[in-house]
């Protein structure tokens, strides 16, 4: 924001004609006001990104003036005048809002200063205003959170609700379901915006760390303590403190978060002084903490301090139509960090990671997707490009494996033939397997038959052999 329109407000026809002379020969448009009133007449029909107001006016005087043009012009930056250099009015002038203050008679220098001083003052609170604005718009739930099934919508109306407040939130989720992108968007969109999120998470740091890094310690507290060191409260002051893995605290320590949740307040390892902290609180687990409460692991107090709004993040395979749209997303990812060519999938790659269990949940999906994204010199990623699924052997995910892909589709097409009619079925069947593995292995390869065969496990003749059978196109590319 640069400073354009003044208003300036005094009793004195000599100071409105000086300054209003001075001002405007250095590019400013002025509007004059000859007391209270009408300053704040001409506020409520014009917006002013100054004002410089006589403290003493009849009428209304300059701080009650101050009072109500702040209330008109929230963002416009005032200077106050006056011709008693009292300490009283000067502190009650910066009490309601004033940017600076001059004492009469002044020179123009001290007033032109000041203004300088102001439209830089305007320029990095304009900075700062763009900025959140800029991570604000970034952290919107629809792009930083990828999905429109019924569970992820359900998760949207809860973010909501509670991202505004200052309310703990726990959120429960298996590993890799995004429970710290959860935490990030709740920071980002409540009034907490611009402090800090930190981030902890309490199964990475020892037992005997984790303490100091909670809660900071005084230089000397223990051995191997040569300076004082700030904590996480500390370091999310005014902010967010997202706690991973709650579930992993140590019973000790639970104690002590539990206090300073209920007194807002931290002491250093080490030290005595009580410091206030305004932090607020999101946690996360990967357990059940009823049972862990159950099992005298965790502390039934804590659990109810934290778990004052739950969240639930559904695993990928319980929102399995949302996985079109987050392989685009980190395919549009992974082209733009690492400049790979793969912008789809085919229908059979696209069905097997649909039909694959995602036990890593979306964390699994985003880094097989990069690894084929960066392995492949296709624009559209095969089947084949997933190795690590196909060859996957847990016959029970729901036809996520070979035997269980194979088995998947056997059933689709035997279920339409009489079988009582068929007398050479296992050559059938086999012969139909052999073309498309041949195939694939021959377009990994490039054409090369020599490594083809060594893939394959068999004859370089037998594979020549099979190509001619099985009319197959050999290519070298």
């Amino acid at each position: 924001m640069s400073i354009k329109r003044i208003l300036v407000a005094d009793d004195e026809e000599s100071m409105r004609w000086v300054l209003s002379k001075s001002l405007t020969k250095q590019g400013y448009q002025v509007d004059l006001a000859s007391n209270g009133r009408e300053a704040l007449l001409l506020s409520r029909k014009q917006t002013y990104d100054l004002a410089v107001l006589d403290i003493k006016m009849p009428g209304l005087s300059g701080l009650e003036l101050l009072s109500k043009f702040k209330e008109e012009c929230p963002q416009a930056l005032v200077i106050i005048m006056t011709a008693e250099s009292s300490m009283k009015n000067a502190v009650e002038a910066m009490k309601r809002g004033a940017y600076d203050y001059l004492t009469k008679p002044f020179d123009l220098d001290a007033l032109d200063a000041i203004i300088f001083k102001a439209q830089k003052t305007a320029d990095v609170s304009a900075e700062v205003s763009l900025l959140k604005q800029e991570i604000k718009d970034n952290y919107q739930l629809e792009r930083t959170i990828i999905g429109q099934s019924p569970p992820m919508q359900k998760l949207y109306k809860m973010l909501g609700k509670i991202a505004p407040s200052d309310v703990t939130v726990l959120i429960y989720g298996e590993s890799g379901t995004g429970k710290e992108l959860i935490a990030r968007a709740i920071h980002f969109n409540s009034s907490r915006l611009g402090k800090p999120f930190i981030a902890l998470n309490c199964a990475a740091i020892p037992r005997d760390l984790l303490e100091s890094e909670l809660f900071g310690h005084e230089k000397g507290a223990f051995t191997g303590a040569t300076e004082r060191k700030i904590g996480k409260f500390e370091q999310a002051k005014d902010g967010t403190l997202f706690l991973d893995e709650i579930g992993d605290m140590p019973l000790e320590l639970q104690a002590k978060l539990l206090r300073v949740l209920q007194e807002k307040e931290i002491t250093r390892t080490g030290g005595s002084t009580t410091i206030q902290v305004n932090t607020r609180i999101v946690a996360a687990t990967n357990q059940d903490l009823k049972e862990r409460v159950q099992k005298k692991d965790f502390r039934e107090d804590l659990y109810y301090r934290l778990n004052v709004v739950p969240l639930d993040l559904p695993p990928l395979r319980e929102r399995r139509e949302d996985i079109p749209k987050l392989i685009d997303y980190f395919l549009t990812k992974a082209g733009n960090e690492y400049g790979t060519l793969a912008s789809g999938l085919t229908k059979e790659a696209m069905e097997l990671l649909c039909n694959y269990e995602w036990p890593g949940n979306v964390r699994e999906l985003e880094n097989i997707i990069q690894r084929a994204a960066l392995l492949s010199p296709d624009a559209l990623l095969n089947a084949a490009d997933f190795p690590s699924l196909i060859m996957g052997d847990n016959n029970d995910n729901n036809g996520a494996s070979l035997e269980g892909l194979i088995n998947q589709k056997l059933q689709s097409s035997l279920a339409q033939i009489d079988l009582q009619d068929m007398n050479n079925l296992y050559e059938m069947v086999l012969h139909q397997m052999e073309r498309p593995l041949i195939n694939i292995v021959l377009a990994k390869t490039r054409g090369n038959q020599v490594k083809a065969a060594e893939v394959l496990g068999i004859n370089r003749n037998t594979l020549r052999k099979k190509i001619q059978t099985l009319n197959i196109t050999a290519r070298r590319n």
